[in-house]
């Protein structure tokens, strides 16, 4: 592989290898190290299998870890479903188009004439090799960093800005079964706002935590503006969520301190 090409996929990754031969290997298919060994006659050549292996295993870590923290409001399983798109073939081909990793492969000349530096599975096989190598090379944070830099977070932003949905946004059911779980009431959703002309109308609705004490106002209200009555519940109840989340880490928080005195 030239320099020049090495240094220009450094530069797309955002990360110098201090061992340029973990990249080289990342890069090289099994076609093309199968016809280096012929050709040298029983030398072992490194290909990029096992560092695709180990990169799979550190994608879903680094992934499972970003989900777990910015959305402790899902479930297990809501949480699995939008891991598997993530890690999904049909998300990953996509990163290492933009990428441009089919530029940098090594392969032999059968699987060049077949349209290799193409083919998905090659793509993404390289990939996921190429964060095995940036991990062995700087260590987990380099490649945390470089996973959501160009994996997880464009892609989670795109589908809030776009209109699509997370694998699940029925806060009003999480928070549901969040409340029964506690024991606590269910909270009130109050339309208390209604305005727009008919075909564009925007509604603004609260949804009321009630304080443990029955009699007091409520405990926490969430508050937002939908196009649709239920959209706004639901914004309205994804707030609530998060205040519970934040009453618990806070009470967490207080405990540990005090097991420290």
């Amino acid at each position: 592989m030239k320099s020049q090409e090495t240094s220009e996929l450094q530069a797309v990754l955002g990360h110098r290898f201090v061992r340029a031969e973990l990249l080289e290997q990342a890069l090289t298919h099994t076609s093309q190290a199968r016809e280096i060994e012929a050709a040298l006659e029983g030398s072992r050549v490194g290909d990029n299998e096992q560092l695709e292996f180990l990169g799979d295993a550190i994608l879903g870590l680094i992934t499972s870890e970003e989900l777990f923290h910015r959305f402790p409001h899902f479930r297990e399983g809501e949480l699995s479903k939008l891991r598997a798109h993530l890690v999904s073939e049909r998300h990953l081909i996509q990163v290492a188009q933009q990428l441009e990793i089919g530029k940098f492969l090594r392969l032999g000349r059968g699987e060049e004439k077949s349209g290799g530096r193409n083919k998905t599975a090659l793509l993404v096989d390289a990939l996921e090799a190429v964060l095995a190598a940036v991990y062995l090379d700087d260590g987990l944070e380099t490649a945390r960093s470089l996973v959501l830099r160009h994996i997880v977070t464009p892609e989670l932003e795109r589908i809030a800005t776009s209109g699509n949905s997370l694998p699940s946004n029925d806060y009003k059911s999480a928070l549901q079964e969040k409340l029964q779980a506690i024991g606590r009431p269910q909270p009130s959703y109050v339309l208390v706002k209604e305005q727009g002309p008919e075909h564009s109308k925007t509604f603004t609705v609260e949804a009321r935590l009630q304080a443990l004490d029955t009699e007091s106002r409520p405990e926490f209200v969430g508050r937002a503006q939908g196009s649709t009555k239920k959209n706004a519940e639901q914004d309205a109840a994804r707030q609530v969520l998060e205040y519970l989340v934040s009453q618990v880490n806070e009470f967490n928080g207080r405990s540990s301190s005090r097991g420290r005195c």
